[in-house]
């Protein structure tokens, strides 16, 4: 239960004074819900007012305060005209107070003529005079702040009134007891935890505040984890030890490689073991994560135990169900596949031989954890694409079983250092740092849109020497209307026509200069059925599982030569003949998930190419992804340099959104303080007495601030 000295700061916003129904709209935007997320949305700079009496003595360009008498109303010639005020200071210089839109009436209001009023704002210079375009008003001889900080902001939430809720938030903020081990806090000087705060939300520049509360949040994330990892310790789940008999059939085209020898016998020391193995596996796409699960399924089997792999979608799910039951071919094996399309007979077939134990390995998505679900004994679960899912989920799926099951976690693509110790610090790592023999690296071109008819040309000489062909698009319209241009319309020009010769299938990809539309996957599929008929296949997300599995199916079996996707088609699919990947509107995909796309390809022996179709008004970071993504193939690089591009995704706790797993502490305060907040926290666990002792309860605290009380409880999920 929380601490009665945190409730005020879990007071909901609604409740706080001045917040009815119309602001907690804005501040829902904003994800400010609660007191306590007001006093973690820190702001982002700050404005340093200069007080002058003579506008002679301001600088252009930065805030002024200076009093100033209205001396008459410049309407102007239209309607839609700026209405401005013009003034005079102390010393007969003139200042433009200019308002746009409708307040001509409101500025008449606040600024009468021949009243002296203080006002503020940027000074600007426009043509011969100076203004203040939206000034601040307040009677003259009222003191506007000599320094204000500045918040981020929504539609109908203006700086006032966030910081007038920010002050209130403030208010209801206690002392608390330190949790930090005294002797760290005297070497690094830091402040109390509610003075850096106070300090922080008045000037955001204070490194020393800032860096406090950084390191009060990634301290309690690792705390939550060593807690979990010595609870982890102390239960005790079934010794799985197989004899090999299982794994002596297997009949593999190929040789492990040594990183999944190593693993694999990793694995199978930690499921010996009386105390649950809670393992990840981390490898770059197409490093032979499958392969090392199977043998860890199989271990189970052996051991007399059932086994679990959870997939993230259905897709997935049922290529894994191909691919380990062409494995297990021959083998007294029975694996059965459940999700949420499992209906009837079938599915009632698959819960009977779960609770009987004649069915040894389930593959399923999110139906595998449904209450109807029982296994006779769950010896091992295995967790394939661990970010999609959260802890919660995770745990009902280690509750199947009378004991806690083993887990192994496996991830899509390689984790950052850093990640791996503040998200899995619980956990021990295993690293897939080989890829399998005969794997080529996958050209990666970076093309412009505009050339996107020479794109589907080279599409077609593709598809006539029988190749086959991934055409991913960001999102699903809902309308079919004929894709455009990826342009900004400001730009003019055409696009390069096409090299054969300007059909008017050709004329659909040269864009439209009316809009910047996105890529539509229905819309795309339309135009590239036009040209190559048949042959292509449409997949995504809206459609209906069966529906799904026969355009896969046909993919598989060579029967499409191009698959039009979404991202549904991110992880899992595996069609060895499919070497050219294209990707539409690319700089809006992140770099983990085109290193993922781009890993659907190179999975046989043939040179494959990946082609990154780009719009022309790229930000500096997208234009760096695109560029690191033409220069390796290196999974792990990629994480690390994803993270410094986009942040770290959320793991702790059940909101996994995307959103950073911290709120207060970047990439760069995590890389910096991690192993010293590790190093105080196992102080804290192995010689302070967890959170029993003095020291502990006021960590106790921290956990409770920082929401990861939730993680004490749900991180043995995973």
């Amino acid at each position: 239960m929380r601490p009665d000295i945190l409730n005020p700061l879990f007071t909901e916003v609604e409740l706080l004074k001045g917040v009815g129904p119309g602001l907690a709209k804005p501040l829902a935007r904003l994800g400010l819900a609660r007191a306590v997320d007001l006093l973690f949305h820190l702001p982002t700079g700050v404005i340093e007012r200069q007080v002058v009496e003579k506008l002679d003595d301001a600088a252009l360009g930065g805030h002024v305060s200076v009093v100033v008498t209205p001396t008459h109303y410049d309407q102007g010639r239209s309607p839609s005209a700026p209405f401005r005020v013009q003034a005079v200071d102390a010393a007969g210089d003139y200042l433009s107070l200019t308002y746009f839109g409708p307040s001509r009436g409101y500025a008449k209001k606040l600024l009468p003529l021949g009243e002296a009023k203080r006002v503020g704002g940027k000074l600007e210079q426009y043509g011969q005079e100076r203004q203040i375009i939206h000034p601040d008003v307040l009677a003259p001889d009222a003191a506007l702040p000599a320094r204000e900080a500045v918040y981020p902001l929504a539609d109908g939430l203006t700086g006032k009134r966030l910081q007038a809720l920010v002050a209130q938030a403030l208010a209801r903020a206690p002392e608390l007891a330190e949790w930090i081990e005294p002797g760290l806090l005297a070497a690094r000087g830091w402040p109390a935890w509610r003075e850096a705060l106070v300090t922080l939300h008045a000037d955001p520049r204070d490194e020393m505040a800032r860096t406090r509360l950084a390191y009060d949040e990634v301290f309690a994330n690792q705390l939550a984890l060593m807690l979990v990892r010595a609870s982890t310790r102390r239960r005790r789940g079934y010794p799985l030890a197989g004899d090999g008999h299982l794994r002596d059939l297997l009949k593999l085209p190929y040789s492990p490689t040594g990183a999944q020898s190593r693993t694999i016998r990793e694995i199978e020391g930690d499921l010996a073991q009386q105390t649950p193995m809670v393992r990840l596996l981390q490898g770059d796409v197409g490093s032979g994560k499958t392969l090392v699960a199977l043998n860890a399924l199989l271990i189970a089997v052996e051991a007399g135990a059932q086994g679990a792999l959870l997939a993230p979608t259905e897709i997935l799910a049922r290529q894994h169900y191909a691919t380990l039951s062409a494995q297990l071919a021959g083998l007294p094996v029975n694996i059965a596949i459940l999700t949420g399309r499992e209906k009837g007979r079938a599915r009632e077939a698959t819960l009977m031989g779960l609770a009987d134990g004649s069915i040894h390995i389930l593959i399923g998505t999110h139906a595998i954890f449904q209450e109807a679900v029982a296994y006779r004994n769950l010896g091992l679960a295995v967790v394939d694409e661990q970010h999609r899912f959260g802890v919660a989920q995770r745990m009902l799926l280690t509750a199947k079983a009378e004991r806690p099951p083993h887990l192994l976690v496996m991830t899509a693509t390689p984790i950052p250092r850093t990640l791996t110790l503040s998200h899995y610090g619980e956990m021990d790592v295993s690293r897939l740092d080989e890829m399998p023999p005969g794997r080529q690296p996958i050209e990666t071109r970076v093309i412009a849109t505009e050339r996107l008819a020479e794109v589907v040309d080279g599409l077609a000489r593709h598809i006539e020497k029988g190749g086959q062909a991934y055409w991913v698009c960001p999102l699903v319209e809902e309308l079919g209307a004929p894709l455009q241009s990826n342009r900004h319309p400001r730009e003019g020009g055409s696009p390069a026509s096409a090299g054969g010769g300007g059909s008017e299938m050709d004329s659909r990809f040269r864009g439209n200069d009316d809009q910047a539309a996105r890529a539509a996957a229905e819309a795309r599929y339309a135009s590239l059925k036009a040209r190559f008929g048949a042959k292509v296949g449409l997949v995504h997300g809206r459609m209906k599982g069966p529906e799904k599995d026969a355009v896969m199916a046909a993919f598989t079996a060579g029967e499409l030569a191009v698959l039009v996707a979404t991202t549904v088609i991110e992880v899992g699919v595996d069609v060895p003949n499919a070497t050219l990947m294209i990707i539409e509107e690319a700089e809006r995909f992140g770099l983990a998930q085109l290193h993922q796309l781009r890993g659907r390809v190179g999975r046989g022996s043939q040179h494959s190419v990946c082609l990154l179709l780009r719009g022309s008004q790229l930000t500096e970071t997208a234009r760096a992804r695109l560029a690191l993504m033409r220069e390796t193939n290196d999974g792990f690089r990629i994480a690390e340099e994803d993270l410094r591009l986009r942040g770290a995704g959320e793991v702790l706790g059940t909101r996994q959104s995307g959103e950073a797993a911290f709120r207060l502490a970047s990439p760069e305060d995590t890389a910096s303080l991690i192993a010293t907040a590790t190093d105080d926290a196992r102080l804290l666990v192995d010689r302070d007495g967890g959170l029993e002792g003095e020291r502990g309860q006021a960590a106790r605290i921290c956990l409770y601030l920082f929401e990861r009380d939730a993680a004490v409880g749900l991180l043995r999920a995973g």
